[in-house]
């Protein structure tokens, strides 16, 4: 009955709550103690940066949008020192793949029994992560996921904050879940060429992603209310010339609006879109290596097996018994196919820093655009 529930109401939407739910009426929304949900995760990251930063959160699964209202990071876990030399990515990976530890599973279960005692929302929805500059295509996203939707609950979504991209000013915090196509597949574990055609996968097929918005409270909406919506004539400048002295903190910086300059997070982005696509290249390689050792195999147990009958046929002249045909099986060994999920990953992840640099080059390309004249003498005085 709760399946068929699901499937009449698909998972379309997901809500971030703005503030935690349940507060006291008497708290005011400026209280130290008010903590926003987005605030948080975006505190979180921003402190671990650049070390991923994990965490669950809690909510609502109401109708086909997923509310989330609160959100807890995972305990750190210290990184022991060797003696030859510190990884440097080890805190990283810990991190990375705490959503799926033992601990970790314990330690949510003890905080959702306590936000049950307190009769607050304690429904795990899923958990969040940190990247940076779009970098969250990997295999610990994927079994992390995986995790959440086979154990917990397949409506269970994950939230990608990019740090990098919102410190250019506008917040980027993203949710996805693995699409049920996906999760088949992942369960068999088969991610072989063959199992793929029939399939029909393809690296799009792995996220979903789903449309989130941000949900202010009715507190703070009325708060927001009660502001002005101009500044007083007190903060006006009384004249032009104190206006040319202090301008306005709003004013546009045209300065930085019309700088010619690369964006340093277009450079950064494309020597990781490099990366990707060698990454991508070099499981190509791995790919088609296993293929000739295949075809060298196969050459091999086609000469066996015509080698064999005609020992078979003379052995048949001769009245003989004949041998066994099916001996090739023991004496020769075929390659193992490696698995094609690494060259999913691959793809998807070159996807994703390839809409990265197209949002990069808008901007740059429209400025060159508006001053292409300047830069090539005579197309200015050509298209006049």
């Amino acid at each position: 009955m709760a399946s068929d529930l699901l499937k009449d109401n698909p998972l379309k939407t997901v809500q971030v709550e703005a503030l935690v739910r349940h507060l006291a009426v008497y708290q005011a929304v400026w209280n130290a103690n008010v903590q926003k949900v987005v605030m948080k995760i975006i505190k979180h990251c921003s402190q671990t940066f650049p070390t991923t930063a994990t965490g669950f959160i809690v909510g609502m699964d109401v109708s086909s949008q997923l509310q989330i209202t609160n959100s807890f990071p995972f305990p750190t876990v210290d990184v022991p020192q060797t003696d030859s030399h510190h990884d440097s990515n080890a805190a990283s990976n810990l991190a990375a793949a705490a959503p799926r530890a033992k601990a970790n599973a314990a330690y949510q279960a003890e905080m959702i029994r306590k936000l049950r005692e307190v009769n607050v929302d304690a429904n795990n929805v899923g958990w969040y992560s940190s990247a940076n500059l779009g970098n969250f295509v990997n295999l610990n996203m994927i079994e992390n996921q995986y995790s959440y939707q086979k154990e917990l609950n397949e409506r269970t979504v994950a939230l990608v904050h990019d740090v990098s991209r919102s410190s250019q000013g506008s917040l980027s915090l993203r949710a996805f879940r693995l699409s049920p196509s996906f999760m088949t597949a992942y369960k068999e574990g088969k991610f072989t060429t063959e199992s793929l055609q029939k399939s029909g996968l393809r690296y799009q097929d792995i996220l979903q992603e789903l449309p989130l918005t941000i949900h202010n409270s009715h507190l703070l909406t009325s708060f927001l209310h009660t502001l002005p919506a101009s500044p007083s004539q007190a903060t006006q400048p009384p004249s032009l010339s104190t206006l040319s002295k202090r301008p306005l903190p709003l004013t546009p910086n045209l300065t930085s609006s019309l700088t010619l300059t690369i964006d340093p997070f277009l450079s950064q982005t494309s020597d990781l879109l490099l990366e990707s696509i060698e990454a991508h290249h070099t499981e190509l390689n791995n790919h088609q290596y296993y293929q000739r050792q295949l075809a060298r195999e196969q050459a091999k147990i086609t000469a066996w097996q015509q080698k064999r009958k005609a020992e078979n046929a003379s052995r048949a002249l001769a009245k003989q018994t004949p041998l066994p045909e099916d001996e090739w099986t023991r004496l020769f060994k075929l390659p193992t196919e490696p698995g094609r999920l690494e060259s999913l990953l691959n793809s998807r992840q070159v996807e994703q820093y390839a809409r990265q640099v197209d949002g990069f080059t808008a901007g740059v390309s429209a400025k060159m655009f508006a001053v292409r004249g300047n830069l090539l003498p005579g197309i200015g005085n050509e298209e006049r």
